[in-house]
């Protein structure tokens, strides 16, 4: 029985491999995402050009924040999934380069990383549309504005939530590891 149960476990510990894959297809987006900052800044460019207001200006800038947030995102997905899942990037190991938190976020501050991203990209969302009010004060907030807001608090909830459950379970585990000790050095049980 050991025999099979070893060679399950290796297949097991062997297939984080398949997630590979993706993260190479992660590195693809990240190609897409500066081909379209190219074209959106190009249009800025145009923009700037011909815009007597600023407004036209502020939102292209936007959009141009709202693709590096995506990219960043999509980079502390790749390093740390990769990282967390698959294997460690030796090859940055000495790097002067390498992003202080890599091979030091576990999933729990992936979490939060994230949810922090996405609060900061959907702030932006939401700026682009009330610029967008303010240059035409004849328009009203749409159900898309308010979908937005909904989903905006909605992020901020879900990472305020994020941030007890890991403060909760941090905590634990301390006093787990306190008790532990009082344990060892015969003030236990």
């Amino acid at each position: 029985m050991s025999r099979t149960s070893s060679a399950i476990e290796k297949g097991i510990f062997w297939s984080r491999w398949l997630l590979a894959p993706l993260y190479i297809g992660l590195v693809g987006v990240l190609v897409v995402l500066v081909v379209k900052f190219g074209i959106e800044f190009w249009h800025m460019l145009e923009h700037v050009m011909v815009d007597k207001g600023g407004d036209t200006f502020v939102l292209d800038l936007l959009a141009l924040l709202d693709l590096v947030l995506l990219a960043n995102l999509i980079l502390i997905v790749l390093f740390a999934g990769y990282e967390n899942f698959v294997s460690k990037i030796e090859v940055a190991e000495k790097s002067v380069d390498r992003p202080y938190w890599m091979g030091s976020v576990d999933f729990s501050g992936l979490k939060i990383k994230l949810i922090g991203s996405l609060v900061a990209i959907s702030v932006i969302e939401l700026l682009k549309d009330f610029i967008e009010l303010s240059v035409d004060p004849q328009q009203k907030v749409g159900d898309g504005t308010i979908w937005r807001i909904i989903i905006h608090l909605t992020f901020v909830v879900s990472g305020v939530m994020f941030a007890l459950m890991d403060a909760i379970n941090d905590n634990r585990i301390a006093k787990k590891k306190s008790a532990m000790g009082k344990d060892s050095l015969g003030g236990g049980i």
